[in-house]
């Protein structure tokens, strides 16, 4: 039988290959189970059917003898029922390993959440550095089950941590990597792959103020179910209506009351209750889970402040609105009026939000940052020659070693090493087209992000600064906006700009700047907004393929320096090594490219 812990000392790829071959063997058992009782389901089928026959058709056997095919048959459903539940669970265990061993082998792009409703173009890099969107970073480390998880982890995305947080959530993460078991066991949650799950809605309605907040009309409702109860049985059983119609029409003034308040109520409960199963199974997994690291066991501490665990406390709730939601049912229905249902179990539900409510948003908090910390941790687990950053208070500063982009396959990404700050402030990156430029900005950026929410590098070493980032690489017209691509680039530039007057040092990202006006104006103002962003204390880099712009470096001085990327001609194919240089690039490539797609030049 295969351990429910992570293997010491073995990689991702052995444990879940190893686990994946364990849940798949338990659903071929689940499955010959399944055939199994299909059969004896249809062998009782039609023992019961011929002795129903017999029963009818012959003075013996009793039509009794048909309990015992009955019972069997009632037996046999529930425990296929439940085999059934258990074939699906083990799939989705074993879709969480094949998922783990894709993203191994690089073939994840397209199978996740790519979560491109937190693409903001305005954002100062979200855009550049493909954080959002299909085959993104955010793609790659989302595991949330929640919406409310994803928008946390996509908040910590866009936005650096203080390095105290930075450093809380590093140790949190490394406490949480070896957590294999939880983290398939909150995969396997709920019924699909990726269930709805509770929203910002589910706390707003629990903040909000109960409707139904009267002890003495809750009481006269229950004294009223209890007359209904009494006069529908007398009427039954001696056969004396009046007390029950009596009853009747006094109900029914009492719904009229208050028929559009209870309406309004049991509607807003209602539209919570696909969001509270997955957040009782996740609260109620969480509780059962020690920890050791600062972080997790102030969140911890959260969920112990209110007597009984919450997972307690949702699914009080949930059942509540399941009983509301039965009065659609027909018999239940029939029944409503008799014994004020709908309004019992609204006032019951009430009565829990006043009770509980203001705690929900709380819940869903440590919910969200639990999930986001599971992801990233998910992330250190496969990659675990990714180091954390070393937070450096001294700044602006950012020095990398064996530096490569998280989204490119190992086996493929050309790694660099940089160092800038401490009196360096700007890299001049020269080249021909497909050098490499614009991948190294986006690693840079990439790596910033990762590193200030928490998550691993990829890289041997990086040592940073708090930074805040701003990149322009992929700039586009817009024609809805009516924005030119050089409106839209000086618009970004601003916007860098702006970050250098915030509380911390910029790390501007520039490739092939203000290329869409002419080469004299270009020069004049690549040079301006450098030489404020280096005035201002940024640090940064500048790619172009325009060697004029490489003189930008003897008017700043020292604190710029020429770095750039070579490729070569061989038998008639450009090859490049992506390796990073001192100096200015010697070469340039457009002219064989262009002859390499065939056109005559």
């Amino acid at each position: 039988m295969i351990s429910n812990k992570a293997s010491e000392g073995e990689g991702p790829r052995v444990e879940y290959s190893r686990r994946l071959e364990a849940r798949r063997a338990a659903i071929t058992r689940y499955d010959a189970r399944d055939r199994m009782l299909s059969y004896c389901r249809l062998a009782v089928s039609v023992t019961a059917a011929i002795l129903a026959f017999l029963a009818l058709t012959r003075p013996s056997p009793s039509a009794l003898w048909l309990l015992a095919p009955g019972s069997v048959f009632f037996s046999l459903v529930v425990v296929h029922d439940r085999v059934r539940r258990m074939r699906g669970r083990c799939s989705r265990r074993a879709a969480f390993y094949e998922k783990g061993l894709a993203r191994l082998d690089d073939r994840w792009v397209g199978s996740g959440e790519p979560g491109m409703r937190f693409l903001d173009p305005a954002h100062p890099y979200a855009e550049d550095l493909d954080l959002f969107g299909k085959g993104s970073l955010f793609e790659l480390l989302c595991t949330a089950r929640t919406p409310v998880g994803e928008e946390l982890l996509a908040d910590w995305l866009r936005a650096p941590a203080p390095p105290p947080v930075v450093r809380a959530r590093q140790e949190a993460v490394a406490e949480l990597r070896s957590r294999l078991d939880l983290r398939e066991d909150l995969a396997v949650l709920g019924e699909e792959v990726r269930s709805a799950g509770p929203s910002e809605a589910l706390a707003a309605w629990g903040a909000a103020k109960a409707s139904l907040d009267s002890y003495a009309t809750r009481l006269a409702a229950a004294l009223l179910a209890c007359l209904g109860v009494i006069g529908l049985t007398a009427w039954a059983v001696w056969g004396q209506r009046d007390l029950f119609l009596l009853t009747l029409l006094v109900d029914g003034i009492f719904l009229w009351s208050f028929r559009k308040r209870v309406e309004r109520a049991a509607q807003a409960a209602e539209s919570l209750a696909r969001d509270l199963g997955l957040l009782s199974q996740i609260l109620a997994r969480v509780e059962r889970e020690p920890f050791s690291s600062g972080r997790l066991v102030e969140l911890r501490a959260i969920l112990d402040t209110d007597g009984r665990p919450p997972s307690f406390r949702i699914r009080r709730l949930d059942i509540l609105i399941k009983a509301l939601e039965s009065r659609r049912n027909i018999f239940v229905g029939a029944l409503d009026p008799v014994v004020l249902w709908t309004l019992q179990f609204t006032f019951a539900v009430e009565a829990w939000r006043k009770n509980f409510g203001p705690a929900i948003g709380r819940w869903l908090a440590v919910v969200a940052e639990f999930e986001a910390l599971s992801a990233l941790a998910n992330y250190s687990y496969e990659h675990p020659a990714d180091p954390f950053a070393e937070l450096v208070e001294a700044g602006p500063y950012f020095e990398a070693e064996n530096l490569t982009h998280p989204l490119l396959p190992e086996s493929r990404a050309v790694s660099n090493d940089i160092r800038i700050g401490g009196g360096l402030q700007l890299f001049v990156v020269s080249g021909s087209n497909m050098s490499g430029k614009s991948t190294l900005l986006r690693t840079i950026g990439t790596n910033a992000v990762l590193a200030q929410c928490g998550a691993p590098v990829r890289a041997t070493r990086l040592r940073l600064s708090p930074l805040a980032v701003g990149a322009s690489i992929r700039i586009m017209d817009s024609l809805q906006d009516g924005t030119s691509r050089f409106y839209a680039e000086i618009t970004r530039l601003r916007q860098i700009v702006d970050l250098t007057r915030g509380p911390l040092p910029a790390l501007f990202l520039l490739d092939e700047l203000l290329q869409g006006t002419n080469s004299h104006d270009r020069r004049i103002g690549a040079e301006g907004v450098v030489r404020g962003l280096i005035q201002r204390g940024a640090i940064g880099l500048l790619t172009t393929h325009d060697l004029a712009l490489t003189q930008i470096v003897d008017i700043v001085g020292p604190s710029a320096v020429n770095v750039h990327f070579e490729d070569r001609l061989e038998n008639g194919k450009l090859l490049f090594d992506y390796r990073l240089r001192p100096g200015v690039t010697k070469s340039s490539n457009a002219l064989e490219l262009m002859r390499s797609v065939g056109l005559e030049v």
